[in-house]
């Protein structure tokens, strides 16, 4: 087992609330949500909430980046760059500044990148002329898309909306040769990529990996396809609360630079914490079955389990019995399997939950129930902070927010506020956390669904 320990040099935050990492943790413990009532989209209020676009117009200005050669390269590529791209690119030049790492600086061999994303889809003005080439009347003729639509179309249209292209714009940006992967996996993003990236630090391949997430639900169409298919909120986002009524949509990208402790110390920069584990898992079945409760489950274990052959450090080894953990549910039939006779991290060490905290009511009665199938048995409640309340969800981009509001509650010792919960749900046996009563502890689990049944999951400590 490898004993290269991987942490966080660097963060990078494009978010409703800020575009630095000190005005992100100010609106944080300051209670300022970024949510509002409606979006007004042509002619038409829709009756839902959504989170004001995340501060970001695409200026040169907003990459933070200094180096006249990387500006220079930016503003040309701007025009094959969605919004979300371009939220990527400029997440991750923060968060390289904020590690001190530069062009030219690193073995480019020893650089990685791991990047995830939502769908992106085109815009209208994309297509317009095309369709209307098409449509000398109301209807579209497909027959006259070869000759007259797709001339109409720019050249390099796709290049702008393919999910790889965060990670290859990054890639050529920053010189780096190392391991590059694209992830798609909405919300649950964040953790399948930052797993990904401590592996392969931990494996040797690379000193650095930039690991980050992009997305967002502000697009007309995919506002569409929301308002179909997702339980959205007339008013506000929140979590685990016994009046919750749905999510609220936004945008965003946010970067954190993993790196080897040691490469990161030889350097003499800044450690916000450690990662030690991290997991991803599906399960779905063919009759639209809801596993939530118990794929968020196996992934909690998974992280308890790898992060006890990690960190010698951390916790002791522990042996859980098949009859330590109390069934409640047919489906949960397999947790004995997971953790039967593994060492596992002692559960009184876990300082906080990150929670998903989508606010629809299945959602979040799934995931507490996840939660509580784990830490059921403990002394104390494990406190289990939520943070949807202050963006909504911006798809793949909001796991990495929440992931850094806890980085960074971890660090200052103090827990940011769960806004909008006030009534606790008797279905959700949690305990939300308190800034005034909790304390964050020196460690703290992330957790990330999205609809399609998967889950993932990251154990964080404090460096030591």
């Amino acid at each position: 087992m490898s004993k290269r320990r991987v942490v966080v040099t660097g963060i990078g935050i494009i978010s409703p609330l800020s575009i630095s990492v000190e005005g992100f943790w100010d609106s944080l413990i300051s209670g300022r949500s970024g949510v509002r009532p409606y979006v007004s989209c042509g002619r038409t209020s829709l009756p839902i909430s959504v989170a004001a676009p995340a501060l970001f117009s695409g200026d040169i200005d907003e990459f933070g980046i200094s180096d006249s050669g990387q500006r220079k390269s930016v503003k040309k590529g701007l025009k094959m760059m969605s919004r979300e791209i371009q939220m990527a690119v400029a997440a991750s030049s923060h968060a390289l500044s904020h590690a001190e790492i530069f062009v030219g600086q690193l073995l480019p061999e020893r650089v990685g990148i791991s990047f995830g994303s939502d769908y992106i889809l085109t815009t209208v003005e994309d297509v317009i002329d095309a369709v209307r080439a098409c449509s000398p009347s109301s209807q579209f003729d497909f027959q006259r898309w070869g000759k007259e639509g797709l001339p109409k179309m720019q050249p390099l249209w796709q290049l702008k909306y393919l999910p790889n292209m965060p990670a290859s714009h990054i890639a050529i940006l920053n010189n780096f040769h190392g391991p590059s992967n694209s992830i798609t996996l909405r919300e649950a993003s964040v953790g399948a990529v930052i797993g990904e990236s401590v592996s392969i630090i931990a494996s040797g391949r690379t000193d650095v990996m930039l690991a980050g997430t992009t997305g967002g639900w502000l697009h007309p169409c995919k506002m569409t396809s929301a308002l179909r298919n997702e339980e959205l909120s007339d008013s506000a986002c929140c979590p685990f609360d016994l009046h919750r009524n749905g999510t609220v949509l936004g945008d965003g990208a946010a970067a954190i630079v993993l790196e080897e402790r040691e490469h990161a110390k030889k350097r003499g920069v800044k450690i916000w914490c450690e990662i030690i584990a991290g997991s991803c898992k599906i399960r779905r079945g063919r009759k639209n079955t809801d596993y939530r409760r118990e794929v968020v489950r196996t992934v909690i274990w998974d992280v308890l389990r790898y992060g006890a052959l990690r960190s010698d450090e951390f916790a002791d080894k522990k042996i859980i019995k098949n009859n330590s953990v109390k069934e409640t549910n047919s489906q949960l039939d397999n947790t004995s399997n997971i953790i039967a006779a593994t060492g596992v991290i002692e559960l009184e060490r876990i300082g906080h939950i990150n929670a998903h905290g989508l606010g629809s009511r299945d959602s979040d009665k799934a995931e507490a129930m996840a939660i509580n199938d784990v830490f059921g048995t403990r002394n104390k409640p494990i406190p289990v902070a939520a943070a949807k309340g202050f963006w909504g969800n911006a798809g793949a981009g909001s796991g990495m927010f929440e992931l850094i509001a806890s980085i960074m509650s971890l660090k200052m010792q103090k827990f940011f506020p769960t806004i909008n919960h006030s009534i606790p749900d008797p279905e959700c046996p949690i305990l939300i956390a308190d800034p005034n009563k909790h304390s964050t502890g020196d460690s703290f689990i992330k957790i990330a669904i999205n609809p399609q049944g998967h889950a993932s999951a990251l154990l964080v400590k404090a460096d030591s």
